[in-house]
């Protein structure tokens, strides 16, 4: 074979490069059912139930789970179990996107047969366009003709990547015309640092009798009482029902001469930095470490104090 790579190094290049080019091929001639395979999905407004064998099964697996994390439910059955009991998963509102390179794999006839017989509609991602598979759906997911990127061109390589990519474009598709946000994400996701990252202020922070809170007259003396006992290294004043002021540690140090013949208006910070219950626990960090202060106040949208965030619980919950 002419042109063969010498090495290792050459071999993954060239592995690399044929995929990328495959990829920016489909991007170019993206199939032309597209759009209509992703309106049919939300106009079905049910599962997607993803099938397919071998590689194709591997990556079937991968979309159902992202498009389910990213709010279009899918679930993955293998055509085999499906001849055995798992057809009766599939219900009639739900749309099948079946999954095979050739067209032709056998064991998708079951699921093609059941999904015909129960008016199922059926979205085919295959590279023959006359093939069993692509003839029986609704919406044909053309993948273009080109060689796998395996160095005897056999092993399923550039056509699993693009099918992956493909199902990562759908997903991401439908999520933009669900109108899916980071919050809804955040539900889906709720374990692990990215779990973290999307928590709000709101399900972190102290509120009730946690509060440091002060009145402008408090003498100094019962000001420095409170900033100990609550633990947070800064108190809150307010006047009314609005939080007009904090002391903080640092001006406790600042003014330590005469300090209890002074109240809490007297050495008070009358810009409180403050932060809402719906902002994300990263933004909150950074703003703590931007104003280089150890917590912020959580106020509503009247200015109440209604909760309190410290920077070591944002840090011990791996906020980054």
């Amino acid at each position: 074979m002419e042109n063969m790579p010498t090495t290792v190094i050459d071999t993954a290049r060239d592995v690399l490069l044929s995929e990328a080019a495959a990829l920016t091929t489909l991007a170019d001639s993206l199939p032309a059912d597209f759009e209509a395979a992703a309106q049919l999905i939300l106009d079905r407004n049910g599962k997607v139930v993803v099938g397919g064998v071998g590689k194709s099964g591997h990556i079937g697996r991968k979309i159902a789970a992202t498009l389910s994390s990213t709010g279009s439910p899918a679930f993955f059955i293998h055509p085999t179990e499906a001849a055995h009991g798992d057809l009766g998963m599939i219900e009639e509102h739900d749309t099948a996107l079946l999954i095979s390179n050739s067209g032709e794999t056998s064991e998708l006839l079951v699921m093609i047969e059941f999904c015909q017989r129960f008016d199922i509609p059926i979205i085919g991602i295959s590279s023959v366009p006359g093939s069993t598979l692509m003839l029986a759906s609704q919406c044909q997911l053309l993948l273009p003709k080109v060689p796998e990127a395996c160095p005897i061109r056999l092993a399923p390589m550039t056509s699993t990547t693009m099918t992956l990519a493909l199902g990562d474009a759908l997903a991401a598709s439908l999520m933009q015309k669900r109108g899916f946000s980071p919050t809804d994400f955040g539900v889906f996701h709720p374990g692990g640092k990215l779990g973290v990252q999307l928590m709000r202020v709101g399900q972190v922070m102290h509120d009730g009798d946690r509060l440091p809170i002060l009145t402008p007259d408090t003498p100094m003396k019962e000001a420095v009482l409170t900033i100990s006992e609550k633990g947070f290294g800064t108190a809150g004043i307010m006047e009314g029902d609005k939080l007009t002021g904090i002391i903080t540690d640092g001006d406790v140090r600042r003014n330590i001469d005469g300090l209890f013949d002074k109240t809490a208006r007297d050495i008070m910070t009358k810009t409180p930095i403050t932060t809402k219950t719906d902002v994300p626990v990263s933004q909150a960090l950074s703003k703590i470490e931007e104003h280089a202060v150890s917590a912020l106040f959580v106020v509503d949208a009247d200015g109440k104090p209604i909760g309190i965030v410290h920077l070591h619980d944002l840090l011990r919950l791996g906020v980054q």
